[in-house]
């Protein structure tokens, strides 16, 4: 999931917020001011609704946010590199690169999050209640005491036992422990979450046809997204267990044809592009430095009119979001960093030049090669 911007560093780690985040925000601010509140405590101002509920959804996503920070702070002390945090429309997300090194540093990185949560949810509901003894009362311990409820749900359903779910790395973890199989532990864990995202849209749809309304689509969504990133897990189990142990300079292309980045793009399209069976080419200084990356995708999104005033470093992959590997990194490390660029291709350098080019047929090569050796590591359809 891609930030639509950043809004800073927590512990060292970039924070951004997806645009779907102002669907769910709008959605919970809208419900506890409009609905929620007004049945609970009748007769106050629309202005205090609309704060309460402004203030509370606000505190929400804090809480979100402090639950994702402390997943990315226990990876770093357990090795792991951290990208970033996004914020989005399911709550949020730590870009871990790699694997934990162990079950108990899985542990410890899915575990400490519903912690979080439900260390969040104790307090405010322990506030509430003692505001409640005290003798206060009204709108803003109501707000509290959602809050508190919020955050107690919120960590229950991360520890189910399914992927993507916190549960679910938590059950990767236990299997991985008793079976000594990682890739084995994490189709358990995938499959998990499948069953639990049918069951989800099972019960969210029957709800929609019982008369819950939006309550039940959203349920059913929910389902649906645990489907799909379930699957994917899966997927790039058996991916990461095929390909354990071969090198970049094992798949990449080696040496490839390159361009320079102030050549125009109608040139290119005259002399370049269509004497060459690739479909990506690296932009390179004169020194062999890669600079940029263009495609045939970003090439034909030029208007035609405009070709001979544009050039390749106006359209291609800029240097600061080229993905970069070296000739003896792990494959498996370099998977998880191949979305950082929408074209999807890593440049492979030595001492800072340009030495090869990774791309999805490469790895696809690479998969069905040692599909062909074991079997059992062909990822599904």
């Amino acid at each position: 999931m891609r930030a639509t911007f950043r809004i800073g560093r927590i512990a060292g780690v970039p924070v951004g917020v997806n645009w779907s985040v102002l669907v769910i925000f709008l959605l919970i601010a809208w419900g506890l001011a409009a609905n929620q509140f007004p049945r609970s405590y009748p007769d106050r101002p629309g202005w205090a609704y609309a704060l309460a509920g402004l203030s509370a959804a606000v505190v929400f996503f804090l809480g979100l946010l402090a639950h994702e920070v402390s997943h990315a702070v226990v990876a770093k002390r357990n090795g792991l590199e951290v990208s970033g945090i996004t914020l989005w429309l399911f709550g949020g997300v730590a870009e871990l690169r790699g694997e934990a090194r162990d079950p108990g540093a899985e542990l410890r990185i899915a575990g400490v999050g519903p912690l979080v949560s439900l260390i969040i949810g104790v307090v405010f509901g322990g506030v509430a209640v003692l505001l409640a003894v005290a003798g206060f009362g009204g709108l803003w311990l109501g707000a509290l005491a959602w809050l508190a409820g919020i955050n107690i749900l919120l960590a229950v359903f991360n520890v189910l036992p399914a992927a993507p779910l916190d549960g679910g790395r938590l059950l990767r973890a236990a299997v991985w422990k008793v079976t000594g199989d990682r890739t084995r532990a994490s189709v358990v864990a995938a499959r998990a979450g499948w069953f639990l995202g049918a069951l989800l849209i099972g019960l969210g749809l029957w709800q929609f046809l019982a008369g819950a309304g939006f309550g039940g689509l959203w349920l059913a969504l929910i389902g649906w997204f645990l489907i799909g990133a379930a699957t994917m897990e899966e997927r790039q189990a058996k991916v990461g267990s095929a390909l354990r142990g071969v090198r970049v300079a094992d798949v990449m292309t080696p040496q490839p044809q390159t361009a320079s980045a102030e050549m125009s793009v109608a040139d290119f399209v005259d002399n370049y592009f269509f004497a060459y069976r690739h479909s990506a080419l690296p932009l390179t200084s004169p020194d062999g430095r890669p600079v940029g990356l263009v495609t045939l995708a970003r090439v034909r999104a030029v208007p035609a009119d405009q070709r001979a005033q544009t050039t390749l470093a106006d359209v291609a992959c800029r240097a600061d979001q080229l993905v970069l590997a070296t000739p003896e990194e792990a494959l498996t490390d370099l998977l998880p960093r191949l979305s950082e660029c929408a074209d999807g291709r890593a440049l492979v350098v030595t001492d800072q030049r340009l030495a090869g080019i990774v791309s999805p047929s490469d790895i696809s090569r690479a998969v069905q090669r040692a599909s062909l050796r074991d079997p059992s590591t062909a990822p599904r359809p």
